[in-house]
Order: C-alpha cells, then structure tokens, then sequence
C-alpha cells in the first residue's frame, strides 16, 4: 500500500462562514469522515466522538490546531487521566521524542502483564496521517495498526487484537465546530500468533475490549484533545 503524509495548512475564513452548524451538517460531516476509515467486516466496532462549540472562528481555529498538536504528541497521552502509557519509536526501533510521523511505531503499555512477543508491550505502526483543507473545513487523521516488535525476527503481532483491527483517529474543524473522533474497527482477539501464554492474555484484554472496556480510555483522549 502507498502512503501520503500531507501538511497541515491553516484555514483563513471570510466573513459569515463561522457559524454552527446544523445537526444534519454535524451528521453529514461525521458520515464523511467515516468514509476514511476502513470498512468493518469482522469482529467488533466502536466510535467514539467528543464535540465543541467556539465562540469565534480565531477560537475553532487554536481548539484545532491545538488538539492536532496533543493527537500527534503520542508521548503525551498517558498524562491524561484513564490513559495507558504510550511511546513513540521510530521506524529504527528507537524511541523518540517528538510528534508522530508515518511508519512510527507506538509502545502501549497496558496495564497488566504484557506479551512475551512484544517483550512485554502492545505494538501499533502509524501507516497513514492525512490532512484535508476544502475552504470550509479543516481535516487532521492518523490511522494505526497492530504490528509485529519493530526488532522482533519473527514478525509476529505483537499486540491483543488481531492485524486485521485499525485505530482511526480524525480531528475536524467545521466553522466553529471542533470535534475529536475515534474510530476502531475489525477487532479481533489476537490467538494465532505467539506463545501459549500470549494467546491466553490476549483472548482475556481482546474480549474485555469487545465489552467496551477501551471505551472509557478512547473517551478520555477525544475530550482531552479539545480541552483548554
């Protein structure tokens, strides 16, 4: 597959444009940005959307930028209440301090034991970030996957879901409108690859996903993204 990583560019309004939008525009910019985000055709789904309302276009536009700044500052999200701790490494396997890039790698440290085949973490690779800028809305999206450990021989999923799950992340700005997205899909409990043990602990964390376990984390990071 082919990537594209684009760069942000600050959306100038005119006059009129900074007003909220109605319910059917909020549900029609939801319904687009969902067609960023890969079809789901096994195991569980989940969405999860935070929303704010500005008070000025120069306020929609910093609430932007700023939660595009938090959602790419991957080392940060472990500060925020209910968040796992998360590490960017680099493409090398080395761990960096910066905002993600594409073909990143991000350490998940659950609580709990971790796999034997990702020396003790959970593994996603950043395989896609996108921007969008039409002249009325502003679009940031970072997509993830599980992944094999960046040095493990065997490339073997190292994480509790299965490689066919994908983690969509999308930050949207629509005249005043802000909103923080979270999009999982295909998520299925990883029990083919890797010890007897990993495939035990995986079944466990992969079901307790399934129940909507990961949705108090998701939902912590959306609002945390849009607040002051």
């Amino acid at each position: 597959m082919k990537f594209k990583e684009k760069y942000l560019h600050s959306l100038r309004y005119k006059p009129g444009e900074g007003c909220w939008p109605s319910p059917n525009l909020l549900a029609m910019e939801n319904k687009n940005n969902l067609e960023t985000v890969p079809a789901q055709y096994i195991g569980s789904e989940m969405d999860v959307i935070e929303h704010r309302n500005c008070s000025t276009p120069a306020e929609a536009i910093k609430v932007f930028e700023r939660a595009c700044t938090r959602l790419l500052s991957v080392n940060e999200w472990g500060h925020y209440p209910g968040i796992s701790a998360f590490q960017l490494i680099d493409p090398q396997g080395i761990r960096a301090e910066r905002q993600a890039r594409l073909n990143d790698y991000i350490r998940i440290d659950i609580p709990g034991p971790g796999t034997q085949a990702g020396m003790g973490y959970d593994w996603v690779q950043i395989e896609e970030i996108t921007t969008e800028t039409d002249g009325k809305k502003q679009v940031l999206s970072m997509r993830v996957r599980p992944c094999a450990h960046p040095l493990s021989q065997k490339k073997e999923t190292a994480h509790f879901l299965k490689s066919e799950a994908t983690s969509s992340f999308i930050i949207t700005q629509t005249g005043l409108h802000v909103s923080a997205e979270e999009h999982a899909r295909n998520e299925v409990p990883n029990t083919d690859n890797g010890s007897l043990y990993d495939k035990g602990r995986n079944f466990m964390v992969g079901m307790a996903a399934k129940l909507g376990f990961s949705y108090p984390q998701w939902k912590g990071l959306v609002k945390a993204l849009l607040q002051d």
